[in-house]
């Protein structure tokens, strides 16, 4: 059944519809239908709430970084425990189909991952928050063994291979954007012939710069997003209300009786 405002939503299922090389571009979002709140709303988001941790800081300084942990094993655990809506479901069906290229998003919840899209084609601009690493080498470090360390200790020590600095496997502000993801999503947009932004901000930069790049290269834009975002003007489609039914909407899930709630 079509969602009761369904011009937009039709729209955007003819454009996915139409395209053969599709990079989908998601952000907070996205996974805010989950229960996880974004970084930045005023009174809700996670950096309203408390100081975000520099990353030179948390190199530079062995109390920062055990209050990093402090913070990581003591305070809300708002990931822990989240699972995929609609959306990240309806985004795993169009990858299924063969025809999405890749899911470049600044998301490090591991949604899209646990709602089916293979690992190699969810790029994460911004890493992981389900595991550590070694800053040194490298090594993975599982959370489960840190915060057991942790609570043992009060602490969480030094990489056991090496000798590194352990943490998160995010990115943190202040710290250098992984190479490797930045040039596949690069990559990614220079073949895509369809973008579609959900649920970013396009605020956050030099993530944000990849829709307006694919966009400059000739590919079609799509935004779906409660919020206007500085790069609806030149969207070749902009869908505003929740994301999950809309998504569901396009990829042929059935989005429940209400429907998404779209504006014309």
């Amino acid at each position: 059944m079509p969602p009761r405002n369904h011009g937009d939503a039709d729209r955007l299922r003819a454009l996915v519809d139409a395209a053969e090389r599709i990079v989908f571009f998601t952000g907070a979002g996205i996974s805010t239908e989950s229960g996880i709140p974004d970084f930045r709303s005023p009174g809700t988001g996670l950096w309203t709430k408390m100081k975000p941790i520099q990353f030179q800081d948390f190199v530079a300084s062995d109390a920062v970084r055990q209050e990093s942990w402090r913070r990581r094993f003591t305070g809300e655990r708002v990931l822990e425990g989240a699972q995929p809506n609609a959306g990240h479901h309806a985004i795993a069906r169009l990858v299924a189909t063969g025809k999405v290229l890749a899911v470049i998003t600044q998301n490090i919840d591991n949604l899209h991952q646990d709602a089916g899209v293979p690992a190699a084609r969810v790029i994460e601009l911004h890493g992981n928050a389900h595991h550590a690493r070694c800053l040194r080498c490298g090594l993975r470090h599982e959370l489960a063994d840190l915060e057991r360390e942790f609570r043992e200790t009060g602490r969480v020590g030094p990489c056991n291979a090496c000798g590194g600095i352990v943490k998160t496997a995010t990115i943190s502000f202040g710290q250098a954007m992984p190479e490797d993801e930045m040039a596949r999503a690069q990559d990614a947009i220079e073949a895509c012939d369809l973008c579609v932004v959900a649920g970013s901000s396009l605020q956050v930069y030099p993530a944000a710069g990849f829709p307006e790049y694919a966009k400059r290269r000739g590919a079609l834009l799509a935004i779906v997003n409660r919020e206007e975002t500085p790069l609806d003007p030149r969207a070749d489609l902009v869908v505003r209300g929740e994301l999950g039914p809309t998504l569901a909407f396009v990829a042929g899930i059935n989005p429940g009786p209400a429907g998404p709630r779209l504006s014309d």
